[in-house]
């Protein structure tokens, strides 16, 4: 399974944008950079499905004109115009070459979802493995309108509870991939999440 940051280059604030080769070809989340179909195009003539984790601005920003380019379905867990298929929690969706669990991850966005599978973690912005906050081990921010630090704290222990111990591939929406011991990360994550204070004192 080959992935490829495809907003790694952007200039302007995006997520981090996966395209994931494999059996199934599938793109996780769309990014906020513009040109990202280019990108996209270096590497395949098509997609078989575009996956969302949730549908903040910059994950989905470059959503239309991804779907638009490669008429590709779209799996996401909230409504959208264009979603083919809804993903549940506890159901399962191929990416690359593996079968990802689905796993709820409420906190930092209502219709967040985070995917693993037995080697590989897509966990959008509830746990990332470095920011601007802290390295190896932090957290999506809970301060906004919608946010609850609480739900979040409960995402992180669930996404522990449903993630094996060979999980050792972390791919998160926002600062640098991860290759090692991913619970450990996530573990750490959650041990910052749980003291409350804020993520970024100054706001």
């Amino acid at each position: 399974m080959d992935v490829t940051n495809v907003t790694a280059d952007a200039e302007t604030f995006t997520c981090n944008a996966y395209l994931v080769e494999g059996d199934r070809t599938v793109l996780v989340d769309a990014g906020a950079m513009e040109g990202v179909v280019d990108v996209i195009r270096e590497h395949t003539d098509g997609l078989d499905a575009v996956v969302l984790t949730h549908q903040h601005g910059d994950h989905v920003a470059q959503l239309d004109a991804v779907l638009d380019a490669f008429d590709a379905p779209l799996y996401a867990y909230a409504d959208h115009p264009r979603r083919a298929s809804d993903l549940d929690d506890g159901e399962q969706v191929f990416i690359g070459d593996e079968a990802f669990d689905v796993v709820y991850t409420p906190g930092h966005a209502d219709d967040h979802v985070s995917f693993v599978s037995e080697t590989t973690l897509f966990s959008g912005d509830v746990v990332v493995h470095d920011d601007g906050a802290f390295d190896y081990g932090s957290f999506g921010r809970t301060d906004m309108a919608g946010q609850s630090r609480e739900r979040l704290i409960e995402s992180i222990e669930t996404l522990l509870d449903r993630m094996g111990d060979g999980v050792e591939h972390m791919y998160a929406g926002h600062g640098e991939e991860f290759h090692g011991d991913v619970r450990d990360v996530v573990e750490t994550a959650l041990g910052r999440a749980e003291k409350r204070e804020p993520k970024y004192p100054e706001e």
